[in-house]
């Protein structure tokens, strides 16, 4: 066989197509886009679903590519099995109304049998039932063995995906073993052994099913190939076992390495060492395209993948971070193929490294409490932990079910799996309502994505703010119409228009469209989709069909301002690197007519030197007075130059480079000024974080910025006003006030516990013996947790062998503090299990230690029956 390492298999395919026409694309992103039914791509057709529902039109009609791939379905079996793993790539080729079954059946087979030289007699063939079609060009236009083609039902054989374009798919085995198959029964038994594994499915988009089993033929078929690079990889390595092919074994050898075990002598050390392998995998690629850990979404993906690998790596033994060297081995074996891990290495390991130090915090808390479950359960007799006390252990602390059952075995314990399972489909039913529901394919449509796809719609407005142009499509309300009238509002759809379209964080523009007998205010223009330009227009006066002829004028004035907070956040961006580092990279803008707000990686929050620093650059850069140019370049020569920016369009022959003199270069379809000096002044208004590793810059320019310096100005003279001195006065009188104040505060609570205490007799006097013990319950009033706890502290003192309870309702809510003698805690007083229930009843929570806890409530009117009940509970706990 010719070709074996994975990176080799890799480009043999995409090279192989392209001999074939088909235009090579690099590999989209995980986070889909534009697709709301999917968390991440899942596999090498969803980012290329447009093309197949029409909504958008491909670059080319043949296409070819390698995706990133992540799927979480089977994430319990990953390290378990030998061929589960949450991160893949997928070789795909497509064609959109192009070839069909009598073109890729042949060049499937010359692929697999000349390229890669696999044995004939080892390769099989699956065929839909009734798909004579495929059966006769396999038959006639590749010399498959006959015998090696069986026939298969819907189950196996047939792709379809609820109502919408589905079809037939043909698919390629091989056999791993020297057994000869002759019938369909022992097929089907071989491949459930995993003696023969299916690598390469074609699928022949040829019908359109309304869901019910009815199919009716498309005016054009499609084809949609997916064939496993890992899987592939497998067979032509003669492995048995996904990781024990190259690039995933070098990851396995340096995390055995790390652990000082060996794979292969242990079947739990194995199981740790696969999971790490593939998780760490998906954990690298999800960063590089931006996804960051968090408790939701595809953040809590990551998270959850990046807490199950940590974990397993503790109970190999490793003691520190490791995530963060072992991606390295990701990185170097994968950058040729996907630069962008390279380019954004040091971002990656610095998101990976904070993650798992704070999941080693959070593992030794989850521990800490699961302690606190068992010794709970142990004390009333009890051997089955509840699914939900397991389940909060997992979301909150990230502590995997299996963990929790391992250290609930060695105790003689168990989880309650049933409720645990059912407190995780509540999760999932609540996080899949978030998502929006979708048609086929995930897109979500309305009446203006319906556009058809051969209208065609420019943009001209870089060089111009005024054009004539024909109306191509008008929608009002939910309905295409032919004609819009005064007073109504509706969707306008140009051949050509001025207006900027909302894009890249830009607003779209407004203005004006009319003719001679038309007029109507464009109050904002989109995308939709399938990337059309549409206007939103409210009718002033007169009437528009399809097909007439109007101007569209942009409004000047705001356009203008819009392209200065542009040309600002690209310096801002520049700005941010040289004071921050090359790790900064953007996550996401806003750039409108008023302001600009410009969301960047960074760890934590800019000191108030490294804002002013990042202000004084940009306003540099603004005095300057440098020309700004935009280039029009092929895609390469713009990476090639340095540009930096989202290289989104991954088939455009074109491209557009915004420069500042050699200041900042970026790629950007958006608008700019053609001088740094118009934009005027630099002014940052607020710094903050969004997400873990994201921070936000809002700011203004120009004449916004001279008003936020003006309203500064005016509030420091009120301010100076009010305390009646200087402006250099001003941080003196401040310090002076500050004092004054922390002194009155300590003279408050003085006096507030002084009260309090005048009326320990009282609260003395109240106390009930229970067991044994005596227990004093007991309402003050308007009294904070200072001075509570202060008088709580000295009724204990007072009372022996006693357990004291004291609540007070303070600015409309509840403050509880508890606490017992030794020797009430000797006869089983436990001031944080009287807490807990306590704080239940007044709506609050909390807990402690059994000689102190503290808490609080929302429910200040049930106080007198939580006091009443306080004795009941005591009476429980006592022995």
């Amino acid at each position: 066989m010719k070709f074996t390492k994975t990176n080799d298999l890799r480009e043999a395919y995409l090279k192989f197509f392209e001999g074939k026409e088909h235009l090579r694309l690099e590999s989209f992103s995980l986070v889909p886009k534009n697709d709301k039914s999917l968390l991440l791509v899942n596999a090498g057709m969803a980012p290329l679903k447009p093309y197949f529902t029409g909504l958008q039109q491909p670059p080319r009609k043949r296409i070819t590519t390698c995706q990133k791939c992540v799927r979480t379905g089977d994430i319990e079996n990953v390290g378990i099995t030998s061929r589960h793993g949450t991160f893949f790539e997928m070789l795909g080729n497509f064609s959109f109304g192009d070839y069909f079954k009598k073109e890729i059946i042949p060049w499937a087979w010359e692929f697999i049998t000349d390229v890669l030289e696999l044995p004939k007699d080892k390769l099989y063939v699956t065929i839909y039932l009734d798909d004579d079609e495929a059966y006769e060009y396999w038959t006639t236009l590749t010399d498959v063995d006959k015998t090696h083609i069986f026939r298969l039902g819907k189950e196996e054989n047939f792709w379809e995906h609820g109502a919408g374009p589905c079809g037939p798919c043909t698919e390629i085995h091989f056999n791993r073993t020297s057994e000869i198959v002759t019938t369909a029964e022992e097929f089907l038994n071989a491949a459930d052994e995993d003696k023969i594994i299916e690598f390469w499915n074609l699928v022949f988009t040829q019908f359109d099913g309304d869901g019910k089993g009815n199919y009716e033929k498309l005016a054009t078929t499609n084809i949609d190939t997916g064939m496993g690079l890992e899987r592939l990889a497998t067979i032509m390595q003669e492995k048995n076992s996904i990781f024990e092919i190259d690039t995933l074994e070098n990851i396995l050898n340096e995390a055995s390495n790390l652990a000082k075990v060996k794979y292969g002598e242990a079947h739990k050390i194995d199981i740790s060492l696969r999971l790490i392998t593939d998780h760490i995998r998906s954990i690298t690629f999800m960063i590089s395209d931006d996804v960051m850990p968090s408790n939701e979404g595809r953040g809590y993906v990551l998270r959850r993948l990046l807490r199950r690998a940590a974990r397993h790596g503790k109970t190999l033994g490793i003691k520190d971070a490791f995530l963060c060297n072992l991606c390295d081995i990701v990185i170097r074996d994968s950058k040729d193929a996907y630069p962008e891990i390279e380019a954004k290495k040091e971002y990656i390991k610095k998101v990976i490294k904070i993650e798992e130090d704070k999941f080693r915090e959070t593992l030794d808390s989850g521990i800490e409490i699961l302690n606190g479950f068992v010794a709970e359960l142990k004390e009333n007799n009890k051997k089955v932990l509840k699914g939900a006390d397991g389940f909060k252990l997992y979301d909150t602390f990230g502590f995997p079910m299996e963990l929790t059952k391992e250290i609930l075995e060695d105790e003689g314990l168990s989880l309650d799996e049933d409720a645990f399972h059912e407190e995780m489909k509540i999760q999932r039913d609540r996080a899949r309502s978030a998502r929006k529901t979708s048609n086929y394919m995930g897109a979500d449509v309305n009446i203006s994505d319906a556009i058809a796809a051969d209208v065609e719609t420019v943009f001209d407005g870089y060089d111009n703010d005024t054009l004539s142009a024909e109306i191509k499509v008008l929608i009002e309300g939910d309905d295409f119409a032919e004609t819009i009238t005064e007073g109504n509002k509706a969707i306008v759809v140009t051949d050509v228009t001025p207006l900027y379209a909302e894009m890249g964080g830009q607003i779209g523009d407004t203005g004006i469209i009319f003719n001679d007998s038309f007029k109507g205010n464009v109050c904002d223009t989109k995308k939709n989709i399938g990337g059309k330009i549409i206007h939103f227009v409210e009718v002033l006066s007169g009437e528009l069909k399809v097909g007439d002829k109007v101007t569209l004028e942009v409004d000047r004035t705001r356009r203008e301002s819009i392209k200065k907070n542009h040309t600002a956040t690209h310096l801002l961006d520049r700005a941010l690197v040289e004071v921050l580092g090359s790790h900064v990279h953007q996550a996401g803008s806003y750039v409108s007519n008023e302001r600009l707000r410009f969301d960047f990686s960074h760890f934590e929050g800019l000191t108030e030197e490294e804002i002013t620093r990042v202000e004084d650059l940009v306003n540099e850069a603004i005095t300057s007075v440098t020309p700004v140019i935009t280039d029009v370049m092929d895609l390469q020569e713009a990476k090639n130059s340095g540009a930096i920016g989202i290289f989104d369009d991954k088939y455009s022959d074109k491209v557009r480079v915004v420069k500042a003199g050699e200041y900042s270069k970026e790629l950007c379809g958006g608008t700019h000024i053609d001088n740094t000096g118009k934009i005027g002044l630099f002014k940052i208004i607020s710094e903050s974080g969004i997400a873990a590793g994201t921070r936000r810059i809002e700011a203004v320019i120009g004449k916004e910025a001279y008003k936020l310096v003006n309203e500064k100005k005016d509030l420091l003279k009120e301010i100076t006003g009010k305390f009646k001195c200087s402006e250099k006065e001003l941080l003196n009188k401040l310090e002076q006030q500050v004092k004054e104040l922390k002194e009155k505060d300590k003279e408050i609570v003085a006096l507030k516990s002084k009260f309090a205490s005048m009326g320990l007799d009282d609260i003395v006097a109240c106390a009930k013996s229970i067991k044994d013990i005596n227990v004093i319950a007991y309402e003050l009033k308007d009294v904070d947790s200072d001075a509570l706890r202060d008088v709580c502290e000295k009724v204990r003192d007072k009372v022996e062998n006693s357990m004291v309870l004291l609540m007070s309702e303070n600015a409309g809510k509840v403050i509880i503090c508890a606490m017992a003698t030794k020797d009430a805690v000797a006869k089983g007083a436990h001031c944080g299990k009287l807490i807990k229930e306590v704080s239940t009843i007044l709506g609050g929570g909390g807990g402690g230690r059994p000689d102190m806890a503290q808490a609080g409530g929302k429910l200040p009117g049930k106080i007198q029956e939580a006091i009443n009940e306080s004795y009941k509970i005591v009476e429980t706990l006592a022995k």
